[in-house]
């Protein structure tokens, strides 16, 4: 039984005729007189008194209208409601980027700043696990709107959003720093660059992250060459962040990742500013992105940058 079909028996009870009836329907007469044959067929009973002038309904016919009648306007109040859930949908920005930045940065100033301005962003969690080509893709294929994540001219990795394809706000300047777990004296329990007779004990990250590869590429650079025995490598920098904590070895952490960790005097920095590592953090967004919002969300931001430096 079709929907339309419950909709023709309508506007024929209540034209009473099929002529205007196909009109009002926008079918021809034979058309409009099928379906309601295929409905009496498919209720298996007559509904429409064809012998009376004006035509009527046979007493099956009038306990079927409140039943198609009630049909018809949940059905056709569901539909609005799935449109108006589609509008939201496509309207909503999509959000993905790093843990790190997700735990540094986004509960704090991107979240607060989209319900501020009234735009409803919402944030792939899955993308606290992706891989670096993982952002790209998504980026490119616009499964996300928005992607917020580390940059810098030393990560190859990232080369594919130089694109003119891509349009980027710098958000603010980070540093990656290497730090350590403290003594009983608060002294770090680690120190660079380490010596070959003692390497010192490593966290690092896995080949395939965002920061991994720009550390390895930082280290095998270094001079002089810091000596490390690698301990453990690790998706997330909070995880790393954690292992140092536990005495576990050295790393290298996001500095606004530790800076709490510093300042309660659980984590020091070790080495000079010859260790540390500058980065970016940039949001980028594709240009030909058709979301609606998008374009008023990257305009408020800019504003934004503009008037405050996060």
């Amino acid at each position: 039984m079709e929907i339309r079909w419950l909709e023709d028996f309508i506007v024929l009870e209540k034209t009473r005729h099929f002529s205007r009836a196909a009109i009002e329907q926008n079918v021809t007469q034979p058309t409009f007189s099928r379906r309601i044959k295929l409905l009496e067929q498919e209720v298996g009973v007559t509904l429409i008194d064809r012998n009376s002038l004006p035509l009527s309904l046979t007493p099956a016919g009038e306990i079927f209208l409140g039943a198609a009648k009630q049909i018809v306007q949940t059905a056709q109040e569901t539909k609005r409601r799935c449109l108006e859930v589609r509008e939201t949908e496509l309207s909503r920005l999509s959000f993905a980027t790093t843990q790190s930045l997700y735990l540094s940065i986004y509960q704090s100033w991107l979240k607060p700043f989209s319900e501020q301005i009234d735009t409803d962003v919402e944030l792939n969690l899955e993308s606290t696990t992706w891989l670096i080509n993982d952002f790209i893709t998504a980026l490119q294929q616009q499964q996300c709107d928005l992607m917020l994540c580390f940059w810098s001219k030393d990560l190859e990795e990232l080369k594919a959003l130089d694109s003119e394809e891509y349009e980027y706000l710098r958000i603010y300047d980070e540093w990656m720093i290497p730090v350590s777990a403290v003594d009983e004296t608060g002294q770090a329990t680690h120190q660079l660059p380490g010596s070959k007779r003692k390497p010192l004990p490593y966290i690092g990250y896995q080949e395939k992250t965002v920061l991994g590869p720009l550390l390895k590429r930082f280290l095998s650079q270094c001079a002089p060459a810091p000596y490390l025995t690698t301990m453990n490598e690790n998706m997330h920098a909070a995880g790393v962040r954690a292992m140092i904590e536990q005495g576990f070895g050295i790393g290298w952490v996001i500095q606004k990742l530790v800076s709490k960790s510093i300042q309660e005097g659980k984590l020091v920095t070790v080495g000079d500013e010859q260790w540390r590592i500058p980065l970016q953090v940039r949001l980028y967004r594709l240009k030909n992105n058709t979301n609606p919002n998008l374009s008023i969300f990257w305009k408020n931001i800019k504003a934004n940058l503009i008037e405050n430096q996060v």
